[in-house]
């Protein structure tokens, strides 16, 4: 899972890896928020398991060492818990009196974060094998 706001800044994207199973491909899924006003993206970990999680060698799943304990960041991706589409709040409302279109809010639980989006709508397309939603100039 990869997610962050577009290129443009308007947009939130969320890109999960759908997989079936060793005899099916992988599916690769992008998320597009839009009208993303609101992103707020929070550590899923416990403080004693960023304590314990410091040292730099936890940064590459191939490289780090059991023996250190702690959590090991380099995984190269997130695993999805579970996402919710939660009920009209008063932020929703706010954005959607000011705007004058409709806002929702969804939560998302992953193994190593916990993201909230206030957007108004979604749209979900599949995206080829390499896609890079960002590439440096």
């Amino acid at each position: 899972m990869h997610h962050g706001y577009t290129t443009y800044m308007r947009d939130y994207e969320v890109v999960i890896n759908v997989w079936d199973g060793p005899q099916n491909p992988s599916t690769y899924l992008r998320y597009l928020f839009r009208y993303c006003v609101e992103a707020r993206c929070e550590t899923f970990q416990s403080m004693d398991t960023w304590r314990s999680s410091l040292d730099d060698r936890l940064l590459d799943r191939e490289t780090a060492d059991p023996d250190l304990g702690g959590y090991v960041w380099g995984a190269k991706y997130h695993e999805m818990y579970g996402a919710e589409l939660r009920p009209e709040s008063e932020a929703t409302r706010r954005w959607a009196e000011a705007v004058g279109i409709p806002f929702r809010e969804v939560h998302i639980e992953t193994n190593a974060h916990e993201l909230t989006l206030l957007f108004s709508d979604v749209e979900v397309s599949e995206i080829p094998v390499g896609y890079a939603p960002f590439i440096a100039d």
